[in-house]
């Protein structure tokens, strides 16, 4: 940060001395005193990261299941629901709750984002007044339990091509829900294999033989704790991790409901079987109704952000205290936190958790103002849309290389099943999948970016979405992202003319951003030209997106790395003079040039640095671990992870 733009060879350079309550204040944020009760729930039922190893299938299934309903009765996990029914009327809260939960065994996270997101956000966000009277206040206290069933065997990601059938009979008012082949099993549906009473099924709505498109529905799936008719239950067994959540397949066979049992928020049937919705474009209404589910999406990469906290915390306590080999003659070995390797290894891991945790912040009050109608226009929820999708993929992917980095870091200690490691590693891995497959949600990102988030885009069903694309927006793209522009608007941050890149400060924050922000729109526009150029060609337009998803995918995690970066700047601006801001702003430049020479090829090939800037920032980079490495115990103890939830005696001491 331009807070401190010292050279390794500057003198005068005094260290700050961290306040640890201070800090993790500002990292609780307005929503401390629920993130306490959590953190105080995790110490009381921390016994379940024992009983994980020690309890078989069956028996850890039910102790999950215990814990989540008496978590539920401290009133943490019903946060998010209106307080007419029980709950706490605050989505933030909700949200900062289940982040917080991620710290602890995630069988029990993942119970319960399956209980009171999926299944209870599904009855909050899709359905009206009569089923949330019917189903809501159960549902928040854990007597009712359900679950979400969208996924199909055949249709994973693809939600539109769902297989299952919901017809409506208007002769008795009921809709008729089969699966017409095992590609329409409803596959991987947590809650499913043992606990639920409850589906939140989607299926494709057929109304006097026409298809009305993907619609949510509520059906009884078990009866006094037996499938209910025409239900065939197949449990998923064992996984890789998360054993304590029992997923499974579900088929249906002509089960009857009544029409009352669609959730019909967005639109409905009537007695005589008229169908009728206040939105008349099918895919618009689609659209929309997915995107009242984004919460989950937001609570992933939370997660994903606590799980990547718990392995620093180990890793950097062990390195703290951890000696090996003499450093010179006649000394006792030395700390493995002051061997520079060790601190490339993990200090830049930190600082992107800390940068990741601030774009947290910044998606989750967007997600608060947009759901409490605050800020509820229709280009604001697509942008919420769009940097929930992105920083999910990015938070999950930070998550599993982290986990692996921290494990490796503690040697053969770290592979103990004693520490966290084990389950860390088994049971967040699949956090890269769900709410979406990574690379699937980082496209969706890039076509928000080249459509620039237009309604038109709603409109579309996904081959239209393709044409679209390709064809309307590029032309626009092109203009608004060319090379000359691009200069002028990044010459406009920083002085120095032609020269820009040359003459800033490596640690001054405009110069950080600028390179970043060239990034993506230099990649932006190389996008829309290639796109360009095989529309021209009068190749196929899903041809041509298909062989552009590599730049897809590059511009989206650019995208996606230049709001990390400024979410994480614009925090460090607004915090008061002192330690704690001098600590951020060091954080913040070791995240900013990480990034920066981890693409260094790409800044080389286009222009943006010299070979000498290049190792410069490379020697930055070391000169920010060695003034980061005093403070990095300090830095994790401000997470406020309970001691409990270390389970690593023998590595953090």
């Amino acid at each position: 940060m331009s807070l401190d733009n010292a050279s390794p060879t500057t003198t005068g350079y005094v260290q700050p001395d961290i306040d640890v309550r201070s800090l993790a204040a500002v990292l609780d944020g307005e929503y401390a005193e629920i993130r306490d009760l959590v953190r105080s729930n995790l110490a009381a039922y921390a016994s379940v990261l024992d009983e994980a190893d020690e309890l078989g299938v069956d028996a850890f299934r039910e102790r999950v299941r215990e814990i989540v309903v008496e978590m539920a009765a401290t009133g943490q996990t019903g946060m998010g629901f209106p307080a007419t029914y029980g709950g706490g009327g605050d989505v933030g809260a909700s949200i900062a709750a289940f982040e917080t939960l991620a710290f602890g065994d995630l069988s029990v996270l993942v119970k319960v984002g399956v209980q009171f997101g999926l299944f209870g956000g599904a009855i909050l966000h899709l359905g009206t007044e009569r089923h949330h009277d019917t189903y809501l206040p159960d549902l928040i206290t854990g007597e009712l339990m359900g679950c979400f069933a969208m996924t199909e065997t055949g249709h994973g990601s693809n939600v539109q091509a769902l297989g299952t059938v919901a017809r409506y009979d208007a002769a008795r008012q009921e809709f008729v829900v089969t699966t017409p082949d095992d590609q329409a099993r409803k596959d991987y549906i947590g809650n499913a294999a043992r606990h639920a009473e409850l589906a939140v099924v989607f299926a494709q709505l057929e109304v006097d033989g026409r298809s009305e498109g993907v619609h949510a529905f509520v059906v009884p799936i078990r009866v006094d704790g037996e499938p209910a008719p025409g239900v065939r239950i197949e449990d998923d067994g064992r996984k890789m991790g998360l054993n304590g959540v029992d997923n499974g397949r579900i088929w249906f066979d002509g089960v009857r409901i009544p029409r009352e049992a669609l959730l019909n928020r967005f639109a409905d049937v009537s007695p005589a079987g008229v169908y009728e919705s206040s939105i008349e474009n099918p895919n618009r209404r689609f659209f929309t109704m997915l995107g009242t589910l984004v919460q989950g999406r937001v609570s992933v990469g939370g997660a994903g952000v606590s799980v990547a906290k718990v392995a620093l915390t180990v890793a950097t306590k062990y390195a703290a205290r951890r000696r090996q080999f003499e450093a010179t003659a006649g000394s006792e070995e030395q700390v493995l936190l002051d061997y520079g390797l060790h601190q490339r290894r993990l200090l830049p891991l930190i600082a992107r958790t800390y940068a990741l945790h601030f774009a947290q912040d910044v998606v989750r009050s967007h997600l608060h103002d947009v759901f409490s109608g605050i800020e509820d226009d229709a280009q604001a929820r697509r942008r919420l849309e769009s940097r929930a999708a992105g920083l999910k993929a990015l938070a999950t992917w930070h998550a599993t290389r982290v986990v692996q980095e921290c494990r490796e870091a503690c040697g053969g200690a770290g592979y103990l099943a004693v520490n966290r490691f084990a389950a860390l590693k088994s049971d967040s891995d699949v956090f890269t999948t769900f709410e979406g497959d990574n690379h699937v949600l980082l496209q969706l990102v890039a076509k928000g970016l080249l459509t620039d988030y237009a309604s038109e885009f709603e409109d579309l069903d996904q081959l239209g979405m393709v044409r679209y694309v390709t064809n309307l927006a590029v032309e626009t793209l092109i203009e608004r992202t060319s090379v000359h522009k691009l200069l002028e608007r990044v010459r406009d941050l920083l002085p120095g003319g032609d020269e820009w890149d040359q003459e800033a400060g490596l640690r001054d924050s405009e110069y950080q951003l600028a390179m970043v922000r060239f990034r993506e729109e230099h990649m932006l526009a190389g996008l829309a030209r290639r796109i360009k150029r095989g529309i021209d060609q009068k190749r196929d337009p899903g041809t041509v997106f298909s062989q552009v998803q590599d730049h897809v995918i590059v511009l989206a995690r650019a995208h996606v790395e230049r709001l990390v970066l400024e979410a994480f700047v614009d925090k460090v601006r607004v915090m008061p003079e002192g330690d704690e801001r001098v600590a951020l702003g060091l954080l913040c430049d070791l995240f900013a040039l990480s990034t920066i020479e981890a693409d260094r090829a790409w800044f080389m090939e286009h222009g943006r640095l010299t070979v000498q800037r290049s190792k410069a920032i490379s020697r930055e980079v070391n000169d920010l671990c060695r003034k980061v490495r005093p403070l990095a115990v300090d830095l994790v103890d401000a997470w406020g992870i309970p001691s409990e939830m270390l389970r690593a005696p023998d590595l953090v001491g």
